[in-house]
């Protein structure tokens, strides 16, 4: 399917995960993409993130299905950096039709164990970052006046409370006031906004023996069975997590004109765990 030939969609958080399942999947829609991550780790984030082999990695990926893709460092906590990344690769890409705040870290502890430092980076990535992305990319989806798609990629979180991920649930909550507010502004300009809202998705982010022992607590040197034991209960659907292709599907359905009236959504794509009665 080619349901966005021609245009343009910017993603954060794109070296790997559901970043680069984006990627490829709007590129094989027709788009062209703008592509950036971080590139490097974050004290407070007890995994390692993505880096510039990772990232160059996405941008091979994408190249192979014939479109074009400008891939850079960037960290969605620097808005000045950020906007520059974006200001270069539109002026060389010509136009800015979706974008997609894809870039999320995860860390745990409880709400009076929490280190200043924790907190604060994760305020700044989940919250501050999908804002400055929008803020970076919207002057030029607007000036295009062709309208447009902003996806922010929040999560089950962002719709129900866990214990000991405060820091996160309140970022998660928050970028849905943002694309509340966005996509009452923006409506006139034909730009629509919606979340979505995975629960777990098979990326390193739950991938790995922090976030292992968080959900199977009491289990001794816990791993990836246990863990899973424990997301599948949760959920619905007889799965504990889901492909990123999955939720990559939902954004490339948003950003397309198969949902050209929607906006001011939250979509959850969860493996029916919003939906579980207990």
């Amino acid at each position: 399917m080619t349901r966005l030939e021609g245009q343009v969609a910017f993603i954060t958080g794109a070296a790997r995960g559901q970043g680069r399942a984006h990627a490829i999947r709007l590129a094989e829609e027709g788009a062209d993409i703008i592509a950036v991550d971080i590139c490097t780790d974050i004290d407070s984030v007890s995994y390692s993130l993505g880096t510039i082999e990772d990232l160059e990695e996405t941008a091979n990926l994408v190249e192979k299905t014939g479109r074009r893709v400008i891939a850079r460092p960037a960290d969605v906590r620097d808005p000045k950096g950020l906007s520059k990344v974006v200001d270069d690769a539109v002026e060389e890409l010509g136009r800015l039709d979706v974008v997609v705040a894809n870039a999320g870290i995860w860390s745990s502890a409880k709400f009076l164990d929490m280190s200043e430092s924790m907190y604060t980076d994760m305020i700044d990535v989940q919250m501050h970052g999908p804002y400055n992305t929008c803020r970076a990319a919207l002057p030029h989806v607007v000036s295009g006046g062709r309208g447009g798609s902003i996806i922010i990629i929040s999560s089950t979180a962002g719709m129900r409370g866990f214990p000991n991920q405060v820091h996160y649930n309140m970022g998660k909550h928050a970028v849905v006031g943002l694309m509340r507010s966005l996509a009452n502004e923006f409506a006139k300009d034909f730009i629509r906004v919606n979340t979505v809202h995975p629960s777990s998705v098979d990326t390193k982010m739950i991938q790995n023996e922090a976030i292992w022992s968080a959900f199977a607590p009491g289990v001794e040197n816990p791993g990836f069975e246990d863990f899973g034991d424990a997301f599948t209960a949760m959920n619905l659907l007889p799965v504990p997590w889901m492909e990123p292709s999955a939720i990559a599907g939902a954004v490339a359905w948003l950003a397309s004109d198969d949902a050209k009236y929607v906006t001011g959504s939250c979509i959850p794509v969860d493996a029916g765990y919003l939906g579980k009665y207990n």
